[in-house]
């Protein structure tokens, strides 16, 4: 049933994973993409929206860096419900920052206060999920972790999208998505609640709760740093997490903007609610299929003799982008079997990467930590590439975009091939 740090074990991890991992997912999302769409429908420009809503995305490649303290302080649970409330709270004021002249100042500024919230619950979430689970449940869970995480995706940039769209037709675009933020608001109030209720929570030892100095902090932090650094085979591993995403750093900027944009500017010329719908249903359902069969798919042949196929799951498909970037079709059918294409190899692909940062390169004495290290670095592999989509795509216009988009997947298979697995796959279950 899994490791039981309080003494008891009465809640079925799936009714945490699920709901947990799906918070997560929904502050980057909307960071990433859904902020996007909403600024290109108040008229800010394309390099403009990926630049900075890429770049206040760097909390989560910072966020080792305050990692140690979720390790020592309080408990994985409090940060966990004290960061979804306050990311209730702060999109709130976002939902009230849109009506003001200088909208785009204050709501990216609460939305990267939203960011450093999202990765410190990032941490904490991982952590519970890391210490509360045996490899084995970590394997049997990991495709379902990943369809929720990603199912925020889905719900934000398809359904609340749709809605936004909807709302935009009588209630004008600005007080359209001030709805759509306070949707977000209370979701996360509701999340909090309820992983207040259900979460499971570990002792902290009398030793730990005397460790909590400042001194102790930095040399616990240090000493993080220092045996991530130093574990076998890691600037290989640091690589292939980085180019793993390389082009879908480029591409998941873009292609909303591409939907929104006039056809006579390269684009579709799709509305909002048009967005919304097709992610939201066709796409919705190819994700999470791939990525319970991607579970499945790695459980019966082992992450190793998997992870190649999985990488080609993750990054061919983006070349649906080029094929609609280059025939411009005027009809919802063929952009809608692209999205599905898309986004069944995404939620495919993507519980490799996942899995391969839990099981070889966080496992160790500090494993929390160091998988927030994996995960924040990984990060950086979709936040550079993001922050200069804007530009590059103003410049070479979206048909050659998308063909520099699969010119990017090719370090992805290089550093693939070569990934190292410094720990044997089946361990000792604890």
């Amino acid at each position: 049933m899994g490791k039981n740090i309080s003494g008891t074990r009465s809640i079925q991890p799936i009714l945490w994973i699920s709901t947990l991992y799906f918070a997560m997912g929904v502050p980057f999302v909307t960071i990433n993409a859904v902020s996007g769409i909403m600024y290109k429908d108040m008229g800010v420009s394309d390099s403009k929206i990926a630049f900075w809503t890429a770049l206040i995305l760097f909390s989560w490649t910072l966020k080792p860096l305050w990692s140690p303290f979720l390790e020592i302080y309080k408990t994985k649970k409090f940060f966990v419900v004290f960061t979804q409330f306050a990311i209730g709270i702060l999109f709130a004021l976002i939902a009230l920052s849109l009506p003001m002249p200088n909208f785009f100042k204050y709501s990216i500024a609460l939305f990267a206060v939203v960011a450093f919230c999202g990765a410190t619950h990032d941490i904490a979430a991982d952590g519970t999920y890391i210490n509360f689970l045996t490899n084995k449940e970590q394997a049997k869970y990991i495709g379902w972790q990943g369809a929720f995480y990603n199912l925020a995706k889905i719900i934000s940039s398809g359904v609340l999208v749709y809605f936004a769209g909807v709302l935009e037709k009588t209630k004008g675009v600005t007080h359209a998505w001030m709805i759509i933020m306070g949707v977000y608001a209370f979701l996360f109030f509701v999340l909090a609640i309820y992983h207040y209720s259900i979460l499971p929570k570990e002792n902290k030892s009398e030793k730990q709760k005397n460790e909590k100095t400042a001194g102790n902090v930095r040399k616990e932090l240090l000493e993080v740093i220092t045996s991530f650094f130093t574990k076998r085979n890691i600037l290989w591993s640091v690589l292939f997490i980085i180019l793993y995403r390389f082009a879908e750093g480029f591409a998941i900027k873009i292609a909303p903007l591409f939907f929104k944009a006039p056809r006579a500017s390269g684009g579709l010329g799709l509305s909002t609610s048009d967005i919304g719908l097709i992610y939201g249903t066709y796409g919705s359902a190819a994700f999470i299929l791939g990525s319970v069969l991607a579970g499945y798919f790695i459980s019966a042949r082992g992450l190793k003799k998997s992870l190649i196929w999985l990488c080609c799951a993750f990054n061919i498909p983006f070349v649906v982008y080029a094929l609609l970037a280059h025939y411009q079709p005027d009809t919802l059918l063929p952009v809608s079997i692209a999205v599905v294409v898309e986004y069944f190899g995404y939620g495919f692909g993507f519980v490799g990467l996942m899995l391969y940062m839990m099981q070889q390169i966080a496992p160790g004495k500090h494993k929390t930590a160091h998988y927030a290290f994996a995960t924040g670095i990984m990060n950086l592999g979709v936040m550079i590439p993001g922050m200069f989509s804007g530009m590059i795509s103003d410049w070479i216009g979206y048909k050659m975009f998308f063909i520099w988009v699969l010119i990017a997947t090719i370090p992805a298979f290089l550093v693939t091939l070569i990934a190292p697995f410094p720990h044997p796959e089946k361990q000792k279950e604890e």
